[in-house]
């Protein structure tokens, strides 16, 4: 698929945010890249390595390493970033590449900034340059090769 920005992303086509974090036979795992703007930090994106546009169109191979891999990653925004709850969601309007978003929600964060788009408008979100999500990725990715029976 030479024009979807998650192929492209998958065959390194394109340089996007971040370093990848996990990869295997099925699934990719990076940060949200948002074009050069500040990122929110830990905004991270679950591909699916075949280019399908629903969670329906997995084969059980695929959705097990998903599921699996969705648990492993939120329990690592948890344990290494410190989140203290996990928002994750499927729309597949914009990119018709089935990817999951998990956007984090750290301490502190107001009410009225709950919710997977609200974080971004706190004033006080941890937003972030490139350098600051390669840590971040790097951090997420060490967490997940140290827990891989979790």
């Amino acid at each position: 698929m030479n024009d979807c920005f998650i192929c492209q992303k998958h065959s390194n086509s394109i340089q996007t945010s971040g370093v990848m974090i996990y990869k295997d036979d099925y699934v990719y795992v990076g940060h949200i890249d948002r074009n050069g703007d500040p990122n929110y930090l830990g905004h991270i994106m679950i591909d699916l390595k075949r280019h399908v546009p629903t969670l329906g169109d997995m084969n059980m191979e695929e959705a097990k390493a998903f599921g699996m891999i969705t648990a492993r990653v939120s329990k690592a925004l948890i344990e290494s970033e410190n989140a203290e709850h996990i928002y994750s969601y499927v729309m597949g309007d914009a990119v018709p590449h089935l990817h999951m978003h998990l956007v984090p929600r750290y301490p502190n964060t107001p009410k009225e900034h709950w919710g997977p788009n609200a974080v971004y408008e706190w004033e006080e979100a941890p937003m972030g340059d490139n350098e600051e999500v390669i840590q971040l990725c790097n951090r997420i990715k060490t967490y997940l090769e140290n827990h891989t029976n979790e």
